[in-house]
């Protein structure tokens, strides 16, 4: 009696997989790669794994496959004009497929992951900048939209825009002809 074919498939096993790495990096165990950053005189070294970054860049995979075997088991690769910080986040991106930035950075690791092909972060920037450009253009027609209603307001002779009647009160006597003061002269 043959059985039929299961799927075995863990949801957590990925993440739990990234997690893994993220702390051997952190620790600086089973690393096989030195990344040397600088930009303006500022340098720093990050201890990474090969297969990792590989995986992740094509950039990183180009060097890796066109090593020289006489490199030895730990490799050496040097980036300019890439900020500390930035590549820091990147590294942080890669091992845990999240990283939390600034606003004003997301250009910066959109150009960071175009220039290590990284497709991963670059399609997650590319959608946030996606929606905080809707965001921006939702903010602005709203504020299109309620200017549009102010000048409305005004253009109507007569009309009290709804803030200003509610802090004051229509003075009846003041605007209207037939007010008190009308009254008293047709008495007289």
């Amino acid at each position: 009696m043959e059985s039929n074919p299961v799927l075995l498939e863990s949801k957590s096993s990925p993440i739990n997989l990234l997690n893994e790495m993220q702390q051997l990096r952190l620790l600086g165990h089973l690393c096989d790669v030195t990344v040397s950053v600088e930009y303006q005189g500022v340098r720093a070294e990050f201890p990474a794994h090969k297969a990792v970054l590989a995986a992740t860049s094509k950039f990183f995979k180009e060097v890796f496959l066109n090593e020289k075997p006489v490199d030895g088991p730990h490799s050496n690769v040097f980036l300019n004009e890439v900020q500390v910080a930035d590549f820091a986040s990147f590294l942080e991106f890669v091992y845990t497929a999240r990283v939390e930035v600034e606003e004003d950075r997301v250009q910066r690791m959109l150009e960071i992951a175009e220039k290590l092909k990284c497709l991963d972060l670059s399609e997650t920037c590319f959608q946030l900048k996606k929606q905080m450009l809707e965001s921006v253009l939702l903010e602005l027609q709203n504020f299109s939209e309620s200017q549009n209603s102010e000048e409305e307001g005004a253009a109507r002779p007569g009309a009290v825009p709804a803030a200003k009647a509610e802090r004051d009160p229509p003075d009846c006597s003041a605007a209207s002809p037939e007010g008190p003061a009308a009254k008293s002269k047709e008495k007289v």
